[in-house]
Order: C-alpha cells, then sequence, then structure tokens
C-alpha cells in the first residue's frame, strides 16, 4: 500500500492507468485564458488524474482533450473531450471530475496547440455549473 494521497483511494468508481497526451483549456468567468498539454495518468469515469506544464487550482473549470488509444474503424484516430472541475492538485500533478464527455474524431497528427479561441461548449458547461452552484446557495 502506497503513502501518496494521490494513490489513496478517495473515489468509489475504478480508475485505469492510462497514459495518454492531452491539451487542455482553462475557463476563468466564462473565457479560455489558458491552453496547454501534459499527460493522463489513470482515467475513470468520474475523473481524469493529468500532468500539466502548470498547477491547477481546486474548483477550476477544464476542458480535457484527450488522444484516445483505440481507432475508430481501425483508421481515423479519435480524443476523448472532458469537461470537468479540478478537485484537487499537488505540483504538476492534478485530478478533474469527468462532469461531461464525448468522443471526437482527430486529425492524425497532434499539432501544437492552437492559439485560444471561443470554446462554446466549455462556456456552455461552465455557466450552467455556475448557475446550479449559485442557485443551491439560494441566490
Amino acid at each position: 500500500m502506497t503513502t501518496d494521497r494521490f494513490e489513496s483511494d478517495r473515489r468509489g468508481k475504478s480508475r485505469f492507468k492510462i497514459r495518454r497526451e492531452l491539451r487542455y483549456k482553462l475557463l476563468h468567468e466564462g473565457t479560455v485564458v489558458e491552453a496547454g498539454t501534459g499527460l493522463t495518468v489513470d482515467i475513470g469515469s468520474g475523473g481524469v488524474a493529468f500532468r500539466s506544464d502548470r498547477k491547477f487550482s481546486a474548483g477550476e473549470c477544464v476542458e480535457l482533450s484527450i488522444s484516445w488509444p483505440v481507432l475508430l474503424e481501425k483508421s481515423c484516430p479519435m480524443q476523448l473531450s472532458v469537461l470537468g472541475k479540478v478537485l484537487r492538485s499537488e505540483g504538476r500533478r492534478s485530478v478533474c471530475s469527468v462532469d461531461k464527455y464525448e468522443f471526437r474524431t482527430q486529425a492524425r497528427l497532434l499539432r501544437n496547440v492552437q492559439p485560444m479561441r471561443n470554446a462554446t461548449v466549455l462556456q456552455r458547461w461552465a455557466d450552467g455549473a455556475r448557475r446550479e452552484t449559485l442557485k443551491a446557495a439560494g441566490f
């Protein structure tokens, strides 16, 4: 048994050790404020642990685009797109929830992170999550 806080069993769902490249977008007050790259540590239906080029703070809204190891119809690369909130972070390792996900096709080559642009799906999700939080708080 390990003593690493990240390895202790905090979850009710299984995670699978899958190491894949990812790109992230960070949303603050409805706007994409940062983008970067990283690697997954493990993935489950309730969360994704990953390492990145920055330290995240709990509660931040992120979109992760993860290169998927299985090809669609044996020829088309796929990516898993995850929308969630950062649950905890220690150094460059973070864990985010999986609040919404979908599989998408991706370009055959992973390009450098593109300049930030409008991320409407991420923004709509974050706006809805913010409204639910305010409603629960009685505002």
